[in-house]
């Protein structure tokens, strides 16, 4: 029998013997081998803690003492230590569990935003909170990688922590050299240092922490005796813990681009290869492009070169890329400063991490008419990664931002002409997003007009739909069913979504009815400016916006989540036809 499958709780983790616990690694190890290469998941990160993670449930009693982990994409062996080794089989998929850290599955998931360097913030917090309530004796350890902890956030949090001398915090810095790539700046080389060498001073103990470590994070025996001895310190103290990611699987560990940091599902044998490039694929291309003719186009990457497609221009142009770690807020900023010294610098990031620099794209970037492109990946609905993945804010964010030009491509031939127009733009910032996925043939237009694409057009002027980006081909699936049911509709692309064309404004009022539909939160949304706009301008015709709800998504696919969300051509075409009918009683009563 498994070692594993006796393991209901971490309880039953301290009556293992040494080997019988290096005998659990290597089951643990080989389910999630198998598990994620068929789900697709973090498979680099999890390998990496298997080890941490089993000494980390032996040495303090969660959920009584409080194990938070940063980002939580690396808490798969939590999951499998913590009851819910049955349900791997579905993970990342709808209804089964989550690819991150999760509440709702179980106690032990204490906090579950993916978005990295916040965990030592939680922990000044959870262990002020246990000093006002007397439970004090409760631990506080929060797992950091070394890759986050290049994000700003984390060091103000190292800045609060370390001044309360005696508040019990444990700092786990799992460190294996990288977060998606490898570790950059002075804190990579201040770290290797400290693994080259035991006892030199170190920034830890200057912030007022305790420090021990180096430690061999494979090493079980090891990594329990540093977190004893650091619980029996009474105040804040980093364990250095040394791990090698992707350790365990050797494609992971001779992969040096990421060490296997994210495994894509296998696709079934029955489905069909993809016929189209992805949005990320097309958006390299045609940056190494206009690197080549535009020797003042820089790129910036927050520690993802490789997932938003900025490699080849990395490769092509070493000089004029600049990785500068996880730290979104420091890219955006750093970005402003490169467009005044005449550069025109692009800005590519995944669209969720994109809410953590709205203050920098206000004040550092807008508020200097500064030329910067901020290029959104993976805008919209990404699905099995869940909740905080989904880049659903952008827009309601960014297009309060004065004096903002918003692109949104529906094809790759309009993601190249959109990148194109968005760098030729000197007057100040630019965003282009777009989602994951392929992306599909291309959709021509029949006429353009004043800046916007008609991809469709039918007599009598029923209604008007407004699609943004690759909602195009739901938006001209929607005017075929309407056709059926005897209303014409006429199918619009802004391509700049923001601002509103007023073109576009004026043209709605000769039409009974416009919808808008968008990949993207409803609330701040393109369809909410351009009813404002429509308001505005004195119109009257009625709007239904459609997009993304209020409300935090589950993961599943991307589909799935569309098809929650009311965003297939049926629901959209039924809620129509259903407004329609309504509006014409309401004028014959």
């Amino acid at each position: 029998m498994p070692l594993l499958d006796e393991i209901a709780t971490p309880r039953d983790l301290r009556t293992l013997t040494p080997p019988q616990l290096s005998q659990l690694a290597s089951e643990i190890r080989e389910l999630m081998i198998d598990a994620v290469c068929r789900s697709g998941g973090h498979l680099g990160p999890n390998l990496g803690v298997v080890e941490l993670t089993i000494a980390l449930h032996r040495v303090f009693d969660s959920p009584r003492d409080t194990l938070l982990w940063d980002i939580g994409h690396q808490t798969y062996v939590q999951k499998l230590l913590t009851g819910r080794a049955a349900g791997f089989d579905g993970l990342r998929t709808r209804g089964g569990l989550s690819g991150y850290a999760s509440r709702t599955e179980s106690e032990h998931d204490v906090i579950e935003n993916s978005h990295a360097s916040t965990a030592l913030s939680y922990a000044d917090g959870l262990a002020r909170a246990r000093e006002l309530s007397s439970e004090g004796d409760r631990a506080v350890v929060a797992v950091i990688g070394d890759g986050a902890l290049t994000g700003g956030l984390a060091w103000e949090a190292l800045n609060n922590l370390g001044g309360a001398r005696q508040r019990p915090v444990i700092v786990v810095l799992n460190d294996n050299e990288r977060s998606y790539a490898p570790t950059v700046g002075g804190l990579a080389t201040h770290l290797g240092k400290l693994r080259s060498a035991r006892g030199p001073g170190n920034v830890f103990e200057e912030f007022g922490f305790g420090y021990l470590g180096p430690v061999d994070g494979h090493d079980i025996a090891a990594v329990e005796e540093a977190l004893g001895r650091a619980r029996a310190l009474g105040g804040p103290v980093v364990v250095h813990v040394v791990t090698e990611k992707g350790r365990g699987w050797e494609t992971a560990e001779t992969n040096e681009l990421d060490r296997c940091h994210v495994v894509r599902a296998t696709p079934s044998s029955s489905a069909a290869p993809a016929s189209s490039p992805s949005w990320t694929a097309v958006f390299s291309d045609e940056m190494v492009r206009i690197g080549a003719e535009r020797p003042d186009v820089v790129a910036i990457t927050a520690a993802m070169a490789e997932p938003v497609g900025l490699l080849d221009f990395q490769r092509e142009f070493p000089a004029r890329t600049i990785d500068v770690g996880i730290a979104e807020q420091h890219a955006a900023a750093a970005a402003a400063g490169l467009a005044l010294g005449g550069l025109h610098p692009v800005l590519a990031i995944y669209a969720t991490f994109g809410n953590r620099m709205i203050d920098q794209m206000v004040t550092d970037i807008a508020l200097h008419s500064a030329p910067v492109t901020l290029v959104l990946d993976r805008a919209g609905v990404t699905g099995d990664d869940g909740a905080s993945h989904n880049g659903m804010w952008d827009l309601t964010l960014f297009q309060a931002v004065p004096g903002i030009r918003i692109a949104a491509p529906r094809d790759g031939t309009r993601l190249r002409e959109l990148l194109g127009e968005a760098v030729a733009w000197d007057q100040g910032p630019t965003v282009l997003r777009f989602p994951k996925g392929t992306t599909g043939a291309d959709i021509p237009a029949i006429d353009t007009t004043d800046g916007f694409d008609v991809l469709h057009n039918a007599p009598g002027r029923d209604v008007l739909i407004v699609s943004v980006g690759p909602m195009a081909r739901l938006a001209l699936d929607v005017a075929g069913r309407l056709a059926d049911a005897g209303v014409g509709a006429t199918v619009v692309d802004p391509r700049w979504v923001v601002p509103v064309n007023p073109t576009l404004v004026e043209a709605a009022a000769y039409f009974k009815q416009v919808i808008t539909i968008e990949d993207s939160g409803r609330v701040g949304g393109v369809g909410t400016a351009f009813t404002q706009a429509l308001g505005d301008a004195g119109i009257t015709t009625p709007v239904r916006n459609f997009g993304l709800p209020r409300e935090f998504l589950d993961h599943g696919s991307r589909a799935q989540v569309l098809a929650h969300c009311g965003l297939t051509a049926d629901a959209v075409t039924t809620e129509v036809l259903a407004a329609r009918t309504t509006s014409e009683r309401t004028l014959t009563s």
